[in-house]
Parts: C-alpha cells; structure tokens; sequence
C-alpha cells in the first residue's frame, strides 16, 4: 500500500512515505501493549483528561496549519476543513469533561451490593478513511484514550500527512509512547494484527468490502468490532416543507465535503410531482452556480474530488446510470482542468432496475426522485442495503418524527441532513455497518462492562436458605 500526498487540485505528488518495516511494527505494537498494561489504564480520569484536553488546545491554536494539510491531501474546501479541525477539538474535550461521568460505577437497584464498572481493555486498532482526516481520528481517540485503553491507527494512504500530524498533536499534549501510535501498515500488517493477541478490538470506517473483511478476522479471533461502512442517506422533502431553508440544507448536505461523505444528502426524495418539478429546477440551477476552483481560495464552492480513482469510479457511475435509463439534467463530465475535477451533476429517472438506485454515489452528484405520496418516499429511501443516517423536512414536527422513525438507519434528522457532534451517537444498520462512535454509546464500545457483587461477611451460598 503506498503512503503519499497527491494533491486533488493539481494531480501532482508531493510527498512519499515508507510503509512501516515488521520489525519495528513488532515494536510499535510491544510499546502500546506494555503503556497500557503499566502506565495509561492506571493513571486518574483527571490525568488522562489533562492530555486530551490539551490536544484539543493545540489542534486549536494550529488550526491554519492542520486544515491546509487536509486540502493538500485530500482537497476539503479550506473553510470546511477548519471546521472539521474545530469538530475534532471539541470531540477531545468532549470525552474529557464527561469521562468521569460514564466511568462512574452504575449500581444495580435491584440488588444491593451489586454494581458494573467499565474497565478498559487494551490495544485497540483503528482503521480509518481518508474523507474526514482529523474527525475520523478524534472519534477514536476521544473515548478510547479517556475510558483507558491505548490506540494504534492505520489511517488511509492518501493523507499520511494528516495521520502523522494527529500523532504529533497527541504527543506533544504529553501521551506516552504507545498511547497513541500511527502506522504506515500494508493490508497483510493489518491482518497480522488483528490476529495478533494484544490486539483486543477493531474499530472501521470505510467500504463494505474492508469492513466485511475486518469483521470476519476480527470475529475468528473473538474480538470485538465496530463498523461504519458507508451509506445512502435520503433527505425526503414533505408537501409542506418551507422551500428555500429546505432547498439550502439539499445543497449543502449533498455538497459538504464535495459530496464524499458516508452521511451526505445522496438520494433526494420529493413527495408530490408540481413540488418535485420546482424543487429539481431549483436544485439545478443552484448546483450549476458552484464555481470549482483551487480549493484553498474562499471564493471556490466545487472542489477536486480526493483521487484520480474517485473520478474514474463516480464517472463509471454516472455511465452506467444513464445507460439503465437515468436522464442527466446537468454535469456528468469530467472538468477540463487539471486535477481531480468533476461537474456537479443531477440524475433523474433512475428506476429500481438502475444500478445506482441501490448504489453509493460519493461524489457532487444529487440522484433526485419523485414520490406520489410518503409511503412511496419511504419505499425509496428504504430500498438500498445502507441504513446510516436519513432526514426528513416538514414543518409538522411530529409528522417529521414519525417519518425519521420509518426510515430504516442508525441515525435520522428532522428538518437538518445528517450530521455530527460529540453527543450525538453516530453509526447505522444494515450494509453501513454496527456499533456506534461517539456520545455515551461511543464510550462503552471498548469496554469490560464488569460487575461486581459484594455480599454481607458471612452470607449462605446463592440458592441456600439461611438456617432460621
């Protein structure tokens, strides 16, 4: 697996980085084991927290510098990747200011003397993806390094810079070698590991087919896994929607990130066909006004997508779509520039017998469909194997609640595309995977939930009567 800087805007490589050598994985994976066992679980809650909180200060105070490397390595629009390094902030001093609070023994009301600690329980390995560089790490790190475990990190090979930037900020917080640990592995590194016994879990973002093939590893050696595989969130649009806050929350849940989002806006589903017609004249003439651009200029609103395979796997897409029946209103083309540039591109008409009715679309592409009512919105949002987020946008909020609730996914919005903060658990169901990271039910993924029962000096054995 090669580790470089290709950077989207120009297509120029910038950057290599050797993949890391077994022996000094063996030693990377020694030193995380023994910190852990010897140093990290054992320190305070309020230890641990004064070194996350002081990565959050440093991503902070070097915000200029973090979010120009995730636009060199992966092209994120310069405002959009100062967010994500304010994002990522907030989620360390998250988990430091709530630790105690979800550390804190939970009694057993029904049976006294009985209670549950979590306990940390290793190494964990995460493998993450290259769309959200720093965010994807603190979802991690925020959790696992406060309830006491330690990390080892394979991060995507196209944004090594962004990887080893991270490490950095946690280093010079003050973690100990082998808290927080980057590695350039190859896959074969990575299947080692998680066979390997100081493992002891595996968290995963990215497609189905890694997760699939993580998940079953991770099984055959009884260790625990979270997936975050990716998804095909509908945004259903009701008849009495408010027009233009609606139409601005479709374009910019489909655009954030260039459209390269697992919880992107993908699919949007309009109830009613004189509605549908305004909503998709509207959505065309607002995705036709984004000027690409370099992607470090403010003025710039389409940026490259991350890869020259990106280009090539979202055109082959846009192809196939419009070969099963699909009608192209806009784009569908690559931008003659260079760099990794595509149009922003609207589909219509894709029938349940087009491939891209059940497939991904990650990229500046809005597939938008026409429903004759809400039971056929919901057929349509419910009919691809992804289940991560979904959102629903009416003014009666009730009605907005039921319909979320209808859409089958982790995660549902009303009134908003699917997004993210520290408090909000984030993870779906079905093909997008199991487990949830961040919030409370991100903080006891990776935990010995363990109980402890404490008996009055001399009680009977369980079952046995005390003698009257």
């Amino acid at each position: 697996m090669a580790y470089q800087t290709i950077n989207p805007a120009t297509g120029a490589v910038e950057m290599r980085f050797d993949t890391i050598s077994n022996s000094a994985l063996e030693d990377a994976v020694a030193t995380a084991r023994a910190t852990f066992a010897d140093d990290w679980r054992h320190r305070s809650i309020d230890e641990r927290a004064t070194i996350v909180r002081r990565a959050a200060a440093l991503m902070r105070e070097e915000a200029p510098r973090l979010a120009a490397l995730v636009v060199r390595e992966m092209g994120k629009l310069l405002a959009q990747a100062e967010g994500e390094v304010a994002l990522s902030a907030s989620i360390l001093d998250y988990y430091a200011d709530h630790a105690a609070h979800y550390l804190k023994p939970e009694r057993i009301a029904e049976r006294e003397g009985a209670s549950v600690h979590r306990l940390p329980i290793g190494v964990i390995l995460g493998v993450e993806p290259w769309n959200f560089p720093y965010y994807q790490l603190a979802r991690v790190a925020g959790p696992q390094l406060m309830v006491g475990n330690v990390l080892m990190v394979k991060h995507a090979g196209s944004v090594p810079q962004c990887a080893a930037a991270f490490e950095d900020v946690m280093r010079r917080a003050g973690a100990p070698d082998g808290v927080y640990t980057n590695i350039y592995a190859s896959t074969d590194q990575v299947a080692r590991l998680i066979e390997d016994p100081r493992i002891a879990g595996v968290t995963v973002t990215g497609s189905e087919r890694a997760g699939a093939a993580v998940a079953a590893q991770a099984g055959k050696n009884l260790k625990k896994s979270v997936m975050e595989l990716g998804g095909s969130d509908p945004l259903i649009v009701l008849p009495d929607a408010p027009f233009e806050a609606t139409l601005d929350n479709i374009i910019w849940g489909r655009m954030n990130n260039t459209g390269q989002s697992c919880v992107a806006s993908k699919r949007i589903i309009v109830v009613g066909a004189e509605r549908a017609a305004a909503f998709l004249d509207a959505i065309i003439e607002r995705m036709a006004a984004l000027v690409p651009g370099d992607p470090m200029d403010a003025a710039t609103t389409l940026g490259p997508l991350s890869s020259e395979d990106a280009v090539e796997h979202i055109l082959d897409q846009i192809r196939r779509a419009e070969a099963a029946g699909a009608v192209v209103h806009l784009g569908g083309h690559r931008l003659n520039r260079p760099g990794f540039y595509v149009e922003a591109t609207v589909l219509t008409d894709i029938d349940d017998a087009n491939p891209m009715y059940r497939e991904e679309l990650f990229g500046p592409v809005i597939a938008f469909y026409a429903a004759s009512d809400e039971a056929e919105a919901l057929k349509i949002a419910n009919a691809v194997p992804f289940g991560l987020g979904g959102s629903v946008f009416t003014a009666d909020l009730e009605r907005g609640e039921q319909v979320a609730l209808a859409i089958e996914s982790g995660m549902a919005f009303v009134n908003n595309p699917t997004w993210t903060a520290p408090e909000l658990p984030f993870g779906g169901t079905k093909n997008s995977g199991y487990g949830r990271e961040l919030s409370e039910l991100g903080f006891g993924e990776f935990v010995n939930a363990k109980l402890i029962a404490v008996s009055p000096v001399g009680a009977p054995p369980p079952g046995v009567a005390q003698a009257g």
